[in-house]
């Protein structure tokens, strides 16, 4: 990931989604570097000397490294790899990584709604060092993904990045209340479902997968239904259905040609799978489409 930070206009009325993402930011600071880098906006800077106060709320993980922490009216905290701190609006606060060893920290700041009605609701406790259940939880994977986003040739998408920055502060309550560790099969099931949506079209194996990530494969599919509804090649046949729905809408493509880039073995295979699901066969399907779209 490379370094980074940027702020985001306020827009003059609250966001439309309920949370708005006022700023973002992954720095690297090796050991005796100065801190905080240079450039930030004057309503941002941090002096040790005199700390700051900001009003929106801040998600800043330390993912390498170390440094301190100090709030009112809490004492000065060490802050380790895999912690999170919450800096919460209009509370005075300074950090800064140890000399000795620097930190990597990657950070966002939100303001809306949401925010002021979880605040005051208990979600977070007083505390505002996250220091267990941190990873498992994903918050890091969550908070890359907003980088990517932000610092991507692209037109910035408010929605997805209000729903990546909502799910940041779910995983920040769930750690906050000292969520129960994630099991290897909770842990298996969710990887599952990861490597399924990216690869749903190609040929696959998942009883291989299974085996190679450590869990058998009967408690794996009973864990996979229970926790997604689908088994497991259930769910792979539903994202390739899916894919091929839309692209159907989307295409006058043939049948053989979006099997093909599905991950059925023919077009037969997939009307056969298709009229299972839907209760119709793709091409009435497609007819009826296509009529409700002349009748708008």
């Amino acid at each position: 990931m490379q370094d980074y930070f940027r702020y985001f206009a306020s827009p003059p009325d609250p966001p439309v989604w309920g949370l708005g993402l006022a700023a973002s930011g992954f720095t690297t600071i090796p050991p005796k570097s100065p801190y905080p880098p240079a450039e930030h906006p004057e309503n941002h800077a941090l002096l040790w000397s005199r700390g700051r106060v900001i009003e929106a709320l801040q998600v800043v993980m330390i993912s390498a490294g170390e440094g301190v922490l100090e709030t009112r009216p809490n004492r000065p905290t060490k802050i380790e790899a895999g912690m999170v701190f919450l800096l919460f609006p209009d509370a005075w606060h300074r950090y800064r990584p140890n000399p000795e060893t620097g930190w990597v920290e990657s950070w966002i700041e939100v303001c809306g709604p949401v925010v002021d009605a979880l605040l005051p609701s208990g979600a977070f406790r007083s505390d505002p060092v996250l220091r267990h259940g941190v990873l498992e939880t994903g918050i890091e994977e969550t908070l890359n993904r907003i980088h990517v986003h932000v610092v991507a040739d692209q037109p910035d998408d408010p929605a997805e990045l209000a729903a990546l920055a909502m799910q940041v502060l779910a995983q920040c309550a769930r750690a906050s209340a000292g969520a129960s560790p994630v099991s290897n099969i909770q842990r298996a099931v969710h990887r599952a479902e990861r490597y399924l949506s990216d690869h749903f079209s190609e040929p696959l194996q998942i009883e291989s997968l299974v085996k190679i990530w450590g869990v058998s494969y009967s408690h794996f599919r009973r864990a996979f239904r229970t926790q997604t509804g689908y088994t497991p090649w259930g769910y792979v046949v539903h994202l390739r259905l899916t894919r091929a729905r839309a692209l159907m809408a989307a295409s006058d493509s043939t049948l053989e040609d979006i099997a093909s880039q599905t991950g059925f073995s023919s077009g037969f295979h997939l009307s056969s799978s298709f009229k299972k699901a839907y209760g119709m066969s793709p091409d009435p399907w497609r007819k009826d489409l296509a009529e409700r779209s002349r009748s708008l």
